[in-house]
């Protein structure tokens, strides 16, 4: 980091100022520091603004191959062991336990985002297409999306690439959302808030977000043989929420996005439920914070545990 000064009239301003390259681009962040400022001062604001810009590079930084850190050749070994031991075969789904995990996904991946049609009423208007009395046109459509959205990653032969994200987005959202299958346009930025208003997660620049998809999708296409299908698929869904790519739905699309990998490795599709969203919030934060894979490798078990349990 370097100290810029520019002179404005009979002024002086002072800039903190950092360059990096990433592949053939320089990105460059300033930080306004003041004018005429006395060496006190100045120091003062240095140290400020160096830590601004150390944060801002963080966001720079949002993909990194985890497994480097924190896998080690013993923790491939044992989701290795947990994926031969998985005792619901996707080859021996029958379609009406298809169509059960589909009600029992829609219903839990929307009421994760605030949803307010229960199963019942899920299980109604995806079965018999009736539609509940005072509840929201657009949690109905949104229904209708993910379940269509499942059916859709179950016939597919696309390989995961920029087009098969926008289309998932499309397919939930075409009925509720007038950005469906749109990425984030210039000057729209993303922060996850809690019910207490606290900032969970703040997605990365809208600059950065089709870069980063690149790399995703790069990262993907690299290790997909590499690991077990369950890392690939833990990492691959991490990694689109740390982007949060589109203004809305990022949370939908990522879990689908997560079933549509294990089932390209023959694995069975996970459901994360609405009880364990407080669970599936601290994974997310986990790898976001520390690159730690291991919270929702857990998280992926517990709900494997479940599943075999509904489905038998």
């Amino acid at each position: 980091m370097y100290v810029e000064k520019r002179k404005a009239g009979k002024k002086v301003k002072y800039y903190l100022a950092h360059s990096f390259r990433e592949g053939k681009k320089v990105h460059k962040i300033r930080k306004f520091l003041g004018a005429d400022l006395n060496k006190t001062i100045l120091d003062e604001r240095i140290a400020k603004s160096r830590e601004l810009i150390r944060e801002e590079i963080e966001k720079y930084n949002l993909i990194k191959d985890p497994l480097q850190f924190k896998l080690s050749e013993r923790d491939i070994a044992f989701v290795k062991k947990i994926e031969s031991e998985i005792h619901v075969k996707i080859s021996h789904l029958s379609e009406q336990q298809w169509i059960q995990f589909s009600e029992l996904f829609t219903y839990n991946t929307n009421a994760i985002e605030g949803s307010e049609l229960n199963s019942k009423e899920v299980k109604e208007i995806l079965e018999d297409n009736k539609w509940p009395e005072e509840k929201s046109k657009q949690d109905i459509a949104e229904a209708y999306g993910v379940s269509e959205a499942i059916k859709y990653i179950r016939e597919t032969k696309e390989e995961l690439s920029l087009d098969l994200i926008k289309k998932i987005h499309k397919i939930v959202f075409k009925n509720s959302k007038n950005f469906a299958g749109q990425l984030r346009k210039s000057g729209e930025e993303v922060v996850v808030k809690n019910r207490l208003g606290e900032i969970v997660h703040e997605g990365a620049p809208q600059s950065r977000v089709l870069y980063l998809l690149n790399e995703l999708m790069e990262w993907y296409s690299k290790h997909k043989k590499t690991y077990p299908g369950l890392i690939v698929a833990a990492v691959v869904h991490n990694q689109f929420e740390n982007i949060h790519p589109f203004r809305d739905g990022n949370g939908r699309v990522g879990r689908i996005l997560l079933n549509y990998i294990l089932l390209k490795n023959k694995l069975p599709p996970i459901n994360i439920d609405f009880k364990s969203r407080a669970e599936y919030y601290a994974s997310l934060q986990a790898y976001q914070n520390k690159h730690d894979l291991r919270p929702t490798i857990n998280l992926f078990i517990k709900e494997y545990k479940a599943l075999r349990k509904i489905l038998g």
